[in-house]
């Protein structure tokens, strides 16, 4: 080949060995590569869960060198091949964007999501279909006495809290919210799954809400259009939020007609970050 190549540069009265040479030197230089480094995953042995579970970190640029506090948002569903990456995402475009305040993402896998994340249901339907069902005061107290202990202990943490989850998540974070108010100073429930157990916990929620203490607190609710079955439920909610809810609750409700189950999470979840994360004005 090279020679053919070479009687053809004499006919036509070039050369084209020096390209050749440069482009076989090109064809076997090796080519960098490194990996990306997004967070840390860290496997934190549970007594109250059995296993060790996985719970990822998301720093924000800067942290290790600036000494500073920071807040935390606990995102439920939070594996690496669930939602970690994408919420985390979101306060990685804030930070180099300058648009939100830097924030610890905190990431809690889920494994068997109407276990850890559904209350205890009556519906033999659902009982027959999920029947591991129903044990988030478990992983609550798993959040609670393992999962926050060791952020907090382990990073730089200020002290302001948040819970965010989407669908069954979403119902544990109105579950927690409901139950146990002070564990986070926020929280936010996208496409709450109120639906189950036939809407009990929305029904029940003004009674907790009468329980409640006045300290601050933020609840952020969004629903798609999903239909009567996720609507109604809501419905009762925000009815049981306006006529119950203590002024130091700041809550709202924002409907998404245009967005579904499937669509809705990433958008709400940015709105979220720009509420509760928002720049101090200069």
């Amino acid at each position: 080949m090279i020679a053919a190549l070479r009687a053809l540069a004499l006919l036509a009265g070039l050369s084209v060995l020096p390209t050749i040479a440069l482009a076989q030197t090109a064809s076997e230089a090796p080519i960098a590569e490194t990996p990306i480094v997004i967070g840390r995953s860290y496997a934190l042995p549970s007594a109250i869960m059995g296993a060790p579970r996985e719970i990822n970190v998301w720093l924000p640029p800067g942290y290790a060198d600036s000494g500073k506090t920071y807040p935390v948002l606990y995102v439920l569903d939070g594996g690496q091949d669930q939602d970690f990456h994408h919420i985390s995402g979101l306060a990685q475009l804030g930070t180099v964007v300058g648009t939100t305040r830097d924030v610890i993402v905190v990431g809690i896998a889920s494994v068997d999501r109407r276990n850890e994340l559904a209350l205890p249901t009556q519906d033999p339907e659902l009982i027959a279909r999920y029947p591991t069902q129903g044990h988030s005061d478990r992983f609550r107290r798993f959040v609670a006495e393992e999962v926050q202990p060791f952020v907090e202990t382990r990073f730089r943490t200020s002290g302001e809290t948040a819970l965010m989850g989407e669908s069954l998540a979403g119902l544990f974070v109105v579950e927690t919210f409901l139950k146990e108010p002070q564990m986070f100073d926020a929280y936010v429930a996208v496409s709450p799954s109120l639906w189950w157990d036939g809407g009990v916990l929305a029904r029940q929620s003004g009674a907790h809400l009468r329980d409640q203490s006045n300290d601050p607190r933020t609840l952020i609710l969004t629903l798609g259009d999903e239909g009567p079955e996720m609507q109604a439920p809501m419905d009762v909610l925000t009815a049981n939020l306006r006529d119950h809810a203590l002024p130091g609750l700041s809550w709202n409700f924002t409907p998404r007609p245009t967005e579904t189950h499937a669509t809705i999470y990433h958008g709400a979840a940015l709105d979220a970050f720009r509420r509760l994360y928002a720049v101090p004005a200069p």
